[in-house]
């Protein structure tokens, strides 16, 4: 069933042209994500296929009566509610009915309406589907349900409006970048929620890891044109390197003709036949696929590096704290030459805090931040570059300089280190403020890396860049020479640049982990799981339906899940003990391995619905 058509859409600022007659389609059940290059303009077709923007030519054509949501990069929230009642501002019909049913609790010497309100309720099944909404609350950490929006941060703000679209549940949900502003354990919720829902999608995301695991088709858009691939993103990498190959041995071969073509062009006298005329039209033709070249640049960051002395960075005893928020308490490190850290943990727990007290932006409460005289840092922050009114690319640059030193004692000037970071002749005089998010990020990376540094710290580096672009990135920072620390919920991006992890728990605990984050999630799943009763801490508190009401069947099945539960705690217990003390034979190994992925899985499913029928009882 076809949801929405996109027929020959166009759209040009000025003029620079974005796209031209660009068409497809989105039928239902498809999880499409859309690729292309900064500045190419994605965000401009989610806008036009939101209705949020016209396009210059074409048009878009939905299926009558679908529900479509767009949860754009930036939100359209009412300041002046609370979250509560953004979550029930919304049109959906089911939540006007908890909405009127919430109401008529406070009124319960109005019985009539109490009583209409409660068929309602129990006419939508909307027991069931309050149980959903408040998981998806609870999963983005929203529990003071009575905040006003005007108080919220950008982030919290961000995963109110994704929260606000997930409970909508339209037919087709258009997503601008999902996954920015959420940790990983919410990244890694969403994901899953995704996986298993049979809910239509169209989304720009630079997360490969969440293409991966989510998409089942990619569109690119390459230099104006469309490509499918009926895949996630590693059938889409391995088809789009087929795709360049054949188009490279085309090109060859249009070369070798239009030689031999235009060799025949120069020997062919004045007058014309007919025949000749065609053979001639043919000609231009060829010429044309002759001279068609990729413009794939890739970025050559070859920037020179003072070289690291022995004493790099040292923490000893520092402790910081913002009132009541607990970030460091005692932490203490000695930074080596060549380290690659990441930095993971929940927000709020102080990771761009703790950045700034390494940099002394920020002064610690207590302890010793000791930095190495040959330490340069170079910190790229979450805030980007700040615009000049009127400022141009290539003046960005000039700042720090004409002339930029490479390694081996060679320069280049500004604006060929521009070109090297995508930014063509006519680009870089363009005004800062024209540029798209990730153009704009791109640029601060530049300026950031032109400084030469030897201590590299980023904040959110993978935000709002494109694909390519991280690409280009993580292969500078597998041949950085220097100290790199970096905060990203990029989980790609973090397994192929880090060694190690310093993972903030939370209330100033900060552990170090001795690998990449596959191998500290492969190590969290191993580990017990927490207790049911600090799980039901996490649920937000919104009036429910009323006390103790379970039928028969269900007060049966919570007394029974009370004990599986224990029963599969113990059974798992035992068995990664057996793991811990080297008690299971090479043979048993494997078949160990699939019981306890298999127990872990079983307890998820009964634990989910404890907490489902705990929340019915508790009301």
């Amino acid at each position: 069933m076809n949801y929405l058509s996109v027929e020959n859409i166009s759209k040009s600022y000025g003029e620079r042209v974005l796209f031209e007659d660009i068409s497809f389609g989105i039928n239902k059940g498809q999880k499409i994500a859309f690729v292309a290059k900064n500045g190419s303009g994605k965000t401009s077709i989610l806008n036009i296929l939101a209705g949020n923007d016209v396009s210059d030519s074409g048009q878009v054509v939905s299926r009558k009566g679908i529900q479509i949501s767009y949860l754009a990069q930036v939100d359209a929230l009412d300041a002046n509610l609370t979250i509560e009642e953004t979550i029930f501002s919304s049109d959906n019909p089911i939540l006007q009915v908890i909405s009127n049913y919430n109401t008529a609790l406070n009124h319960p010497e109005d019985t009539t309406a109490y009583q209409k309100a409660f068929d309602l309720m129990e006419r939508y099944n909307a027991w069931d589907f309050e149980t959903q909404y408040k998981q998806i609350l609870s999963k983005l950490k929203f529990d003071k349900l009575d905040k006003k929006v005007s108080e919220l941060s950008g982030g919290q703000r961000k995963r109110l409006a994704l929260a606000t679209v997930l409970i909508n549940k339209p037919d087709l949900l258009i997503l601008d970048e999902p996954t920015n502003h959420l940790d990983l354990e919410m990244i890694e919720w969403l994901e899953n929620f995704f996986a298993k829902e049979k809910i239509t999608l169209f989304m720009v995301t630079h997360d490969r890891y969440f293409l991966e695991r989510v998409c089942n088709e990619i569109v690119e858009l390459d230099h104006g044109k469309l490509y499918h691939y009926k895949g996630n993103y590693s059938y889409y990498l391995e088809k789009k390197e087929e795709r360049i190959a054949v188009e490279q041995i085309t090109t060859e071969k249009a070369k070798n003709l239009y030689n031999k073509e235009l060799d025949w062009m120069r020997r062919q006298p004045k007058a014309r036949t007919t025949k000749s005329k065609s053979r001639i039209d043919d000609f231009y033709e060829i010429k044309e696929k002759a001279h068609k070249r990729r413009q794939d640049h890739q970025v050559q960051l070859e920037i020179n590096m003072e070289r690291l002395g022995s004493k790099i960075l040292e923490l000893h005893k520092v402790h910081k704290s913002y009132d009541d928020l607990k970030i460091l308490a005692g932490f203490d490190y000695v930074f080596k030459r060549g380290e690659r850290i990441g930095i993971i943990g929940k927000n709020g727990t102080g990771k761009s805090s703790f950045l700034n007290v390494i940099t002394q932006k920020t002064s610690a409460d207590g302890g010793k931040v000791i930095v190495g005289e040959t330490v340069k840092f170079g910190y790229y922050t979450q805030h980007g570059i700040q615009i000049k009114k009127g400022q141009k690319v290539i003046e960005v640059i000039r700042e720090f300089g004409d002339y930029i030193p490479l390694t081996k004692g060679r320069k280049i000037t500004a604006g060929q280190l521009l070109e090297r970071f995508l930014f063509d002749r006519k680009k870089q005089h363009d005004f800062v403020e024209k540029l798209s998010g990730g153009e704009q990020k791109r640029l601060y990376l530049c300026a950031v890396l032109i400084q030469n540094p030897n201590f590299l710290i980023l904040d959110e580096p993978t935000n709002d860049l494109d694909v390519i672009t991280l690409n280009v990135l993580e292969n500078f920072l597998l041949d950085f020479p220097g100290n790199l620390l970096v905060v990203s919920h990029d989980r790609y991006f973090m397994d192929k640049i880090m060694d190690s992890l310093f993972v903030f728990r939370g209330d100033g605990v900060v552990e170090n982990f001795p690998g990449n984050y596959s191998d500290f999630r492969a190590y969290e799943d191993s580990k017990p799981s927490e207790k049911i009763s600090a799980k039901k801490k996490e649920i937000p508190r919104i009036k429910t339906s009323p006390k103790g009401k379970l039928s028969f069947n269900e007060n049966r099945e919570f007394g029974l899940l009370e004990s599986d539960i224990a029963r599969l705690e113990k059974k798992k217990t035992g068995i990664e003990t057996q793991f811990a003390n080297n008690e299971i034979s090479a043979e048993d190994i494997n078949h160990k391995s699939v019981e306890l992925q298999q127990i872990v899985t079983d307890l998820e499913q009964k634990e989910e619905r404890w907490l489902e029928l705990s929340m019915k009882l508790e009301g």
